[in-house]
């Protein structure tokens, strides 16, 4: 009992020890308690508050203004399913007691978003939203259902036309992308995850974007909107609004190692988009003007060789027409290597740009370009063909397997960092090449920190011309090779015509830094 009594006092001496040397060490300035309400936090500027409201109320006027025009889209594709697979005998041994199935019928169902731009009907959305589509069915925001046709589709764009049966209908209100600057907020409206007439909001992130892998086509666009609006599965097909409440693009792709929204979204150009609806309502069919070449953005190596002072315009790599011989390019004078500098008198300094300037004129009008041919400007004029119909091709694999064909006689030339070999008669009979590509040189190896690396592929790639500088010479032996190099100083730049197997048999023009 005394024990406890005397822990009883001791327990309550340090407590009284430790209130005392609190009260010290503060001072007795001791801090009052308080509630959270009663702080006197600062204030928000009433002007800041209706900044703020005003912007709100600006999205607020998008969403009853867009929404309205916005249509939930919901497709059916009928598919045979294969037959059940049975252990081997069990299909003999029931044959007479069971009688055989036929072919059994699966639905496919999927979702998407379009948008409506005419009071009769017409819808705008996605091509790989009704692609293969047996049934189209259209869902409005006032629950009305309608059957929709599809009028036409563009797998080159990833644009398709469908129409319902109505009238006056609520229309979206089409902007022009070419005024959209990178910063502005803009609005995406569509249906993510089955969340019908969803609107989340952003900036436009970029402009003029490649989408590479998305459209294996030679005729792909990339000049796509850049935004951070959230966009997910579903939304494919719907508008990608500005502050105005103007459509500027439809809501196409998203970059994202999860397949869901990661802050990239992509949208067509809505000027683009209109042309090919304008084409498909009128002929059925996309009439695309093109000059017959395969471009990319100069790099700075290619900007050099051509003799600019900063890294613009945009490289022919190749002619990419059928025939060849036929290509608008070739015939005007252009040739692999000329960097376009200016078309129609605008200044191109990016694909995207060309792109706009060629698909803003009809096949058959003639414009006149400018480009750079390692130092000389000159000028041509080409008259604009017409691409196939909606061709897509399949990409194919980057050449033979490594190996095949190897010979003993390859050669390394370090100061490009590639490993080069007469072209196998093996090959010219597999890949049925012609000259000069017959007579070319096979790059059988490329060293990962040589100027080669990612431009040339192994056993895929033939070297067949040196087109600068000049004179032009033909590459037959690996001696035509180490002459051309040995003529050259460190830093020097050497431009290539080569030949890709691998790439359905198309030339281009690679421009390399020779190393010491």
């Amino acid at each position: 009992m005394a024990s406890r009594y005397s822990r009883a006092r001791l327990a309550g001496a340090v407590v009284t020890a430790f209130f005392c040397g609190l009260l010290f060490a503060s001072g007795f300035d001791l801090t009052r308690f308080g509630f959270a309400q009663d702080g006197k936090g600062g204030k928000v500027a009433s002007s800041e508050v209706r900044s703020l409201a005003e912007t709100g109320s600006a999205f607020e006027a998008i969403a009853d203004h867009v929404t309205p025009s916005v249509v939930s889209i919901q497709t059916q594709r009928v598919r045979t399913a294969p037959p059940r697979v049975q252990a081997p005998g069990i299909d003999e041994l029931f044959r007479n007691f069971e009688p055989r199935q036929p072919p059994r019928e699966q639905a496919q169902e999927a979702s998407g978003t379009g948008f409506i731009v005419s009071k009769d009907g017409y819808i705008l959305t996605n091509n790989h939203v009704v692609a293969d589509a047996d049934r189209v069915t259209v869902t409005l925001l006032d629950k009305r259902v309608f059957e929709a046709k599809v009028i036409g589709r563009d797998p080159t764009t990833d644009v398709a036309v469908i129409k319902v049966n109505g009238s006056d209908l609520p229309v979206a209100t089409l902007g022009d992308d070419n005024t959209a600057r990178v910063g502005q907020w803009v609005v995406a409206i569509g249906n993510p995850l089955g969340l019908d007439f969803t609107v989340t909001a952003g900036i436009i992130s970029a402009k003029g974007r490649p989408l590479q892998g998305l459209l294996n086509n030679r005729y792909q666009i990339t000049d796509y909107i850049q935004t951070d609006a959230a966009i997910n599965p579903g939304n494919s097909g719907g508008p990608l609004v500005n502050i105005r409440g103007e459509v500027v693009g439809i809501n196409s792709a998203i970059a994202s190692s999860t397949g869901y929204y990661a802050g990239y979204g992509f949208a067509i150009p809505v000027t683009l988009a209109k042309q090919v609806m304008d084409d498909l309502i009128a002929f059925g069919k996309i009439r695309r003007s093109v000059i017959g070449v395969a471009i990319n953005n100069a790099t700075a190596a290619d900007a050099k060789a051509a003799g600019l002072d900063k890294v613009t315009g945009v490289l022919v790599e190749a002619y990419s027409y059928e025939p060849l011989n036929a290509s608008p390019a070739k015939v005007a004078g252009l040739e692999p290597g000329d960097v376009i500098i200016a078309a129609d008198g605008k200044p191109t300094d990016r694909v995207s740009t060309l792109q706009r300037i060629v698909r803003s004129h009809k096949p058959g009008e003639t414009l006149t370009f400018e480009a750079m041919r390692f130092g000389a400007k000159k000028s041509f004029r080409v008259k604009l063909g017409e691409a196939p119909d909606a061709e897509v091709r399949v990409a194919t694999a980057a050449g033979a397997p490594a190996g095949e064909g190897a010979s003993a006689a390859g050669r390394r030339f370090d100061r490009i960092g590639v490993t080069v070999e007469p072209v196998s008669a093996e090959l010219v009979t597999r890949a049925r090449l012609v000259d000069p590509y017959a007579h070319g040189l096979m790059v059988s190896d490329v060293s990962v920190s040589g100027p080669a690396y990612r431009k040339l592929i192994p056993d895929g790639t033939i070297l067949v011309e040196v087109l600068n500088p000049g004179p032009k010479r033909t590459l037959r032996t690996p001696a035509d090779l180490e002459a051309v190099l040995g003529a050259q100083k460190p830093g020097a730049l050497i431009t290539f015509l080569v030949y890709d197997v691998g790439r359905e048999g198309s030339t281009r023009a690679v421009t390399l830094q020779v190393g010491g």
